[in-house]
């Protein structure tokens, strides 16, 4: 059984910091390409960063420079640093693996970023 798990999320003020977690099971992790999503209410889901098997990392136009994802394949665990955090970060974030046509997602966990 696929199981995406993602934690860390939380309330955070803006400008500050929060690292997210996704801890996976049930795939050969190494071989998916893990990604970030979020969705704020009324919004439809935006990617947010992506990194490949290969540990080739790409981001969101909004999130460059302020977020890093990262994995550990021995772990089978992918992480998102988020920094500088914005009040219009504020979403439901959401875990991704996908190979082939293999496409799994963890159930999300909230950020908001509010004072």
């Amino acid at each position: 059984q696929v199981q995406l798990v993602e934690s860390g999320g939380g309330l955070v003020q803006p400008g500050g910091s929060l690292r997210v977690t996704c801890a996976a099971s049930g795939i050969a992790f190494s071989i998916y390409d893990m990604s970030w999503y979020r969705q704020a209410p009324g919004s439809q889901r935006e990617l947010v960063a992506v990194i490949t098997s290969g540990g080739i990392t790409n981001y969101g136009d909004s999130v460059k420079g302020r977020f890093t994802i990262s994995r550990d394949n021995g772990k089978k665990m992918v992480y998102l640093q988020m920094n500088s955090l914005k009040p219009e970060d504020t979403a439901v974030y959401y875990c991704n693996s996908r190979y082939v046509t293999y496409d799994y997602w963890g159930q999300g966990t909230q950020v908001t970023v509010s004072s």
